[in-house]
């Protein structure tokens, strides 16, 4: 048995959170999620099969006691589900799914691990007036948990995306948590996307792709992770039509770039925006695929999206394309998770 600090991941999707830890030192002993693609995914790139697939209403007493005895469980990391809370699409104080971060509490209090973290989305902090904000303060408080909460930036810790977030850690040992600072650089797409094969000159028939033979950035260097060959990286299918529109919009353009009588195809208020090839990209979501490759008339593929959340190349997405986009798409980015690993370790006595 390693003498690595334990974790649990809860809600892991395909675990970004997990790797992110990893990187930095922990070993994850269980991870959970109701959703079966997710978990296999996450169980297929590792020997040490750990993630189950499962409800956490169903993670029993009797379940913990025997993980608590066999480890000492240092730390708890996850984001429940976060559809009720988002700024996208309608909010909904009553959605079902808002409750689940109590299915955390309850496992927190049960475990009593020196440190958790809670990932959500940053409409957390003001749906029904703070209401959820405020009871997860006061009720891990009440644990004894040292609390702070701050909304994140993902491409400030090397991760080559806007994504915001906010994270809630609680400290057992009564420290006060200061996250970690930005890292003052951030990674544009193409610094990210630039070594990988264009899918625009992709003939049919070819079935094995190669990297590109250009100058790597660091970020490409260690996001290759010694893969030697390139997965979940396959065009999608689109129409002429969708192609001629795409072709419409620059690099780092939007909607607003085409002729007025395209400006109500899509009702989603960020459809038809292309990233910008000298910027972080837009946030890499579940599947709405109205961002478009900064060069190329296309959307990402798995892989880009893959890369834009700091996934390694040879971490493979299992599933139809539609679910490996929505995997993807739920993931902590995992440079953001060894950001955050790096600095809780300071604080571990």
């Amino acid at each position: 048995m390693s003498n690595k600090p334990k974790i649990i991941d809860l809600f892991c999707g395909l675990g970004g959170f997990s790797q992110g830890f990893e990187k930095a030192g922990f070993e994850s002993v269980l991870a959970i999620d109701i959703w079966k693609d997710a978990i296999e995914t996450y169980n297929y790139n590792r020997e040490n099969k750990i993630a189950k697939n499962m409800d956490i209403k169903l993670l029993d007493t009797k379940m913990i006691k025997e993980i608590t005895l066999k480890h000492h469980i240092t730390g708890i990391i996850g984001g429940p589900p976060c559809q009720g809370f988002s700024t996208v699409g309608t909010r909904n104080v009553e959605d079902e799914r808002n409750y689940l971060y109590l299915e955390y509490y309850r496992v927190v209090k049960e475990v009593m691990p020196d440190f958790f973290i809670i990932e959500n989305v940053k409409g957390l902090l003001t749906l029904n007036k703070g209401m959820f904000y405020n009871d997860i303060k006061e009720r891990f408080g009440a644990l004894g948990y040292t609390i702070e909460a701050k909304v994140l930036d993902a491409s400030d810790y090397n991760v080559p995306q806007k994504r915001l977030r906010v994270f809630f850690v609680g400290l057992r040992n009564g420290k006060k948590f200061e996250f970690p600072e930005p890292l003052g650089y951030k990674i544009s797409t193409k610094e990210a996307l630039g070594d990988l094969p264009s899918l625009d000159r992709l003939s049919n028939t070819e079935e094995n792709l190669y990297y590109n033979d250009v100058e790597l950035t660091e970020f490409q260097k260690s996001i290759r992770n010694n893969s030697t060959e390139i997965y979940n990286h396959e065009p999608t299918k689109h129409t002429e039509q969708t192609i001629n529109i795409i072709s419409m919009i620059k690099d780092g353009g939007s909607i607003k770039d085409l002729p007025e009588e395209y400006w109500n195809i899509r009702k989603y208020n960020k459809a038809f925006q292309r990233m910008n090839s000298e910027e972080p990209s837009h946030t890499v979501d579940t599947g709405h695929r109205n961002y478009f490759h900064y060069e190329e008339n296309r959307v990402p593929s798995v892989r880009e999206c893959c890369r834009l959340q700091s996934i390694p190349d040879d971490f493979i997405i299992t599933g139809s394309k539609t679910s490996q986009y929505k995997q993807v798409g739920n993931c902590v980015p995992v440079n953001l998770a060894f950001n955050l690993a790096l600095q809780i370790k300071k604080y571990l006595d």
